[in-house]
């Protein structure tokens, strides 16, 4: 069993893991030359931008012009993922593309690892976690955790500051911010889910009329202090855009001007944005609104399961309740965001609500007995056509990823 393994393994794990991933995405890429042309395919859309503020660092205009044009204006990303390709390029003097693949696939390992020590903290079965594992790996975006984008980083600093909030000592704490930092600077939607870290300590001191205010608030001091300080990734930012433009809205001016992104904060209650019909496969801008409408209906099914359970037993939904709020707050800052744009992007926004809500699910059915060899043999069958077809479906995206198609 997994769970009687080190930390080191755990690590270990996540190296496989990540290989692993490397492996298939470049197996299925499209260029048939060297690996080597195989792997920097890799790099796409995206990728550029982030190539470009590496090499000549933020540029705009005052406002941003109305189009995409990154010479020009591009100041439309967070700066946590090129400022780290950009240390790699310069520690090491390897080219810019294959730095930014460096730093994504390390952070994808980063995922793994703390995938892995969850399951360590919640004695998971082997099997239990093989099966979490696969269900992350063959969604059909998963392919964005190994590629030039911010995914992995992202992921990796989020699931490293829910790991690191529920402890009490003073490194857990330092650690917490620090992930949590990091995952300001690198995605706008970082910026709400530092508030995890209090939720998490809320649920878990119960209010106690008997006690003095003061004495209730004493609890809350230090995920108060972790949450402010987890923000200063993406404040930093809007500092400098503020100092280098006097313009600190410049990012969400960039994302209107250039990219037609106009945020409808509302658009999660909106039934008209939820569209069940199936899309052909290789549309992935009705792909994203499929799976949109899918997830959102996810969300209440995981809620009305979680009240029974919570009412039927003693359900420990405190323990998992930080990954299902940052699910939904990623989503729905992403849906709001991306309505507009006809919810382009949403399969790839929706890889990282995936992987928290798998890691909830997981710390869930640690708690169910375990069903008669006939469920666990049907149920084994019906994963197998799942992850098969999610697979295939990763493939099929990859090799159009990699001729440069727009993918998300």
């Amino acid at each position: 069993m997994l769970h009687r393994f080190s930390p080191l393994c755990c690590l270990a794990f996540g190296l496989l893991m990540t290989a692993m991933q490397v492996a298939l995405v470049v197996g299925f890429a499209h260029p048939e030359s060297s690996l080597a042309k195989k792997y920097l395919s890799l790099v796409q859309h995206d990728s550029y931008w982030f190539a470009n503020i590496i090499d000549r660092g933020y540029g705009t205009t005052v406002p941003p012009i109305d189009h995409k044009e990154m010479e020009v204006s591009n100041v439309a990303f967070f700066p946590a993922y090129p400022l780290l390709g950009g240390l790699v390029k310069r520690a090491t003097g390897l080219g810019t593309y294959l730095s930014l693949l460096i730093v994504a696939q390390v952070a994808a390992w980063g995922f793994w690892t703390y995938f892995f020590l969850f399951c360590q903290r919640w004695r998971l079965s082997l099997p239990l976690q093989l099966f979490g594992a696969l269900a992350i790996a063959v969604h059909p975006a998963a392919f964005y955790l190994v590629a030039g984008y911010s995914e992995s980083l992202f992921l990796m600093a989020l699931t490293g500051f829910i790991y690191w909030s529920t402890g009490e000592s003073r490194v857990a704490r330092i650690m917490a911010v620090l992930h949590g930092s990091t995952a300001s600077a690198t995605r706008i939607v970082g910026l709400p889910c530092a508030v995890i870290a209090v939720l998490t300590a809320f649920v878990r001191h119960r209010f106690q009329p008997s006690k003095a205010w003061r004495d209730q608030l004493v609890p809350y001091r230090a995920p108060v202090l972790v949450m402010l300080l987890s923000t200063l990734g993406g404040i930093a930012f809007f500092a400098y855009c503020q100092l280098h433009w006097g313009r600190w809205d410049l990012y969400m001016l960039t994302q209107r001007e250039g990219w037609g992104i106009e945020p409808d904060y509302l658009a999660a209650f909106r039934i008209e944005n939820y569209r069940f019909a199936l899309p052909p496969l290789d549309n992935t801008i009705f792909v994203s609104q499929f799976t949109s409408a899918l997830a959102g209906v996810f969300f209440l099914v995981i809620a009305l399961v979680e009240l029974i359970a919570a009412w039927r037993w003693r359900s420990d939904w405190r323990g998992r309740l930080g990954f299902y709020c940052a699910a939904a707050v990623i989503y729905y800052i992403s849906l709001a965001g991306v309505a507009s744009v006809q919810m382009e992007s949403m399969l790839r926004y929706h890889l990282c609500v995936h992987a928290l809500i798998v890691l909830g699910l997981l710390h869930f059915f640690r708690e169910l007995r375990l069903p008669p060899v006939y469920v666990r043999t049907l149920a084994m069958g019906l994963a197998s056509v799942v992850f098969a077809a999610g697979l295939g479906l990763q493939g099929f995206y990859v090799w159009n990823f990699t001729q440069g198609n727009w993918v998300a």
